[in-house]
């Protein structure tokens, strides 16, 4: 009976510390992609929602302008920009208070004053 060889010994140790990464990977379960803090996915989803209502606000703006005839008062809802958010980003249940803020914050960035009329102050 002879004793193992060094290749031997090796290919066992390389199979048994690839079993062991893949037996952890499976424990794990995708820990390592998800935030291990609720707060910063909570911060993150905050941050997410306000992105989608900026640009929501910011094409309800211009599908307005574009809607509006010559002379003709440029009307943006909190309406559209939550009707946008929904359609083009699938956010359904959006806060209005927070559509409401977007639509003010886009109105006032955007020079907006001059041409439209917005419900965003009420």
């Amino acid at each position: 009976m002879t004793g193992l060889h060094a290749e031997t010994v090796v290919g066992i140790l390389v199979v048994a510390a690839g079993a062991g990464l893949m037996a952890l990977g499976a424990a794990r379960q995708g820990l390592g992609v998800r935030s291990w803090s609720p707060s910063r996915a909570w911060a993150a989803a905050e941050r997410e929602h306000q992105r989608v209502l900026r640009r929501a606000a910011g094409m309800a703006i211009a599908s307005a302008r574009g809607a509006a005839g010559a002379g003709e008062p440029v009307i943006v809802t909190v309406e559209d920009v939550l009707r946008l958010a929904d359609e083009h980003f699938a956010h359904p249940d959006m806060d209005p208070r927070l559509a409401a803020a977007a639509l003010r914050d886009a109105y006032e960035r955007g020079a907006c004053a001059r041409d439209c009329v917005t419900d965003a102050y009420g």
